[in-house]
């Protein structure tokens, strides 16, 4: 009997607890809250780039049906393209570039395949060369530097400029920053809502992104074919734009 009794004393406690905890998520779930979403918008001035060109070499054109690539000529044909790559760092290293800011990429071997002159009325033969092709990436860390540099790059011969990226040294910073503006706008509107509105705010009750601060490079491209005509304007970075969003709840207390 006396275990019977306990049995129910603890089963009638826990009823009697239902109650109240129900009560205390009703009273939770009711307390007013203010919703609010802000979002802002970050335009930073780059202080760095990274210039993008390429070299390549060719071997001479001969028929499809020669399966074999001549090895004399590829060799001639990187030999070429080794010189003018050593011919090319030498520029930039006169230039005032460091050789840990130049990168050269490997080396890229790939067929090609060109029309060959036509005869009479014979259908037209297709002729196959090898490219030999390497891509440079030159960090800048002084624009003001930039049309120096250009100028060293084409004068090196480069067969293509790729473009300019334009970064930022302490992207970290810009984008806490951009994130701060957002949170600052977020408290900024709920402080006008709740004056408009004649109550009080409360603590923060919660806090979430919504749009979280993307940092992406900016790419310029350029042609090495429209150097001469390039002017100043080519070189003037523009900004880089980072967006963040937040969404902020607080207690209303009155």
């Amino acid at each position: 009997m006396p275990s019977i009794r306990l049995h129910y004393l603890l089963l009638g406690g826990l009823l009697a607890a239902i109650p109240l905890s129900a009560a205390a998520t009703t009273n939770e779930e009711s307390r007013a809250k203010l919703d609010v979403q802000a979002e802002a918008q970050l335009d930073v001035a780059p202080d760095r780039a990274t210039l993008s060109a390429r070299l390549w070499e060719r071997t001479p054109a001969v028929a499809r049906h020669d399966d074999d690539t001549d090895p004399d000529a590829l060799r001639q044909a990187r030999d070429r393209l080794e010189e003018r790559a050593a011919s090319l760092i030498a520029a930039l290293e006169e230039a005032g570039v460091k050789r840990d800011d130049i990168s050269a990429g490997s080396l890229s071997v790939q067929p090609e395949y060109v029309p060959a002159p036509r005869r009479s009325d014979a259908d037209q033969e297709m002729l196959m060369r090898t490219r030999l092709e390497r891509p440079f990436q030159v960090r800048v860390d002084d624009l003001e530097r930039l049309p120096r540099l250009l100028d060293a790059l084409t004068a090196a011969g480069v067969n293509v400029m790729d473009g300019i990226s334009y970064d930022l040294a302490d992207r970290d910073a810009a984008t806490d920053e951009a994130l701060v503006m957002a949170l600052e706008k977020a408290r900024h509107k709920a402080e006008l809502m709740a004056r408009t509105m004649n109550v009080t705010l409360g603590s923060v009750v919660s806090i979430s992104e919504t749009r979280s601060p993307v940092y992406q490079p900016r790419m310029m491209a350029m042609s090495a074919d429209a150097r001469e005509s390039a002017g100043q304007a080519e070189y003037r970075p523009g900004t880089i734009v980072i967006e963040a969003g937040v969404s902020v709840s607080w207690e209303i207390e009155n």
